[in-house]
């Protein structure tokens, strides 16, 4: 069981999570925050050194026995925290009564361990992290085998982006860098680009994603820059036929997405 309780929100490692909310804090400390049962697990299936836990069994909270005893028996310090302490350190209303500090992988694209015919997707300066996280949690199910983010403005690292792809950033390779380097790096592994645009001529149903495939996306609100728009090697658009003219990045991703594993099985 925990070998220490934690009672008071002044305690000094809740301050140290206070301060992992923040981007300077994170990098100072090379840790996030991952919160859920879900989330923590995936982070120990793919190896992450998990620098200390904090749990909760009391009010509305009930971390689950068995995620402690795991946690224990890798030799992790394992804090058990009052519901009112918790509260503080916690996200949303999640009720698993876990979280973790973790380090996280940090991959370039040189670590990228790629199959001869990949399918990777490419996120270009996506601001928001609950996109980030969802499109991760599509390429996990989908089975792509990398994400790339591109002049990166929302932190891959962010909590909430964990959150949002349930631990799913822990189980697809991702990999920040500048745009110009992702291209250099697919055109150097023989990898197409299909940018998705919503002024291109082809339908998404009339391109072929078969093959080694990078799928592009772009923006929230500006989409996909010139340069990519110049450099890409297919250029698509999802068929739209209400008065709306776009749709989320996230579903546009994950359209385009199952279109590619479609045509591919």
């Amino acid at each position: 069981m925990p070998v220490e309780k934690i009672t008071s929100p002044q305690n000094g490692g809740v301050k140290r999570v206070a301060r992992l909310r923040g981007k300077k804090g994170r990098d100072a400390k090379n840790l996030t925050i991952v919160e859920g049962v879900r989330e923590v697990r995936q982070a120990l299936n793919a190896g992450c050194r998990i620098a200390s836990a904090y749990v909760c069994c009391e009010g509305v909270y009930h971390c689950p026995p068995e995620t402690i005893a795991e946690l224990q028996a890798r030799k992790i310090k394992v804090f058990d925290t009052a519901c009112g302490v918790f509260d503080k350190m916690a996200y949303g209303d999640r009720k698993d009564g876990v979280l973790a500090l973790v380090e996280p992988p940090e991959l370039k694209l040189s670590d990228l361990k790629l199959s001869p015919q990949p399918l990777v997707v490419v996120l270009e300066r996506v601001e928001k992290p609950g996109n980030l996280g969802a499109v991760l949690r599509t390429a996990d199910a989908a089975g792509v085998e990398a994400v790339i983010v591109c002049d990166e403005l929302c932190d891959i690292h962010n909590p909430n982006v964990i959150r949002a792809s349930l631990g799913a950033i822990f189980a697809v390779p991702t990999v920040s860098c500048t745009s110009e380097e992702a291209i250099a790096f697919l055109k150097e592994k023989g990898i197409k680009t299909a940018a998705a645009v919503v002024q291109a001529e082809a339908d998404l149903y009339d391109a072929d994603l078969r093959g080694g495939c990078a799928i592009v996306m772009g923006s929230e609100d500006k989409g996909l820059s010139d340069l990519w728009r110049t450099r890409a090697d297919i250029k698509l658009r999802i068929p739209m036929k209400g008065k709306v003219d776009s749709l989320n990045v996230s579903v546009s991703a994950a359209v385009v997405i199952y279109e590619a594993v479609r045509q591919r099985s």
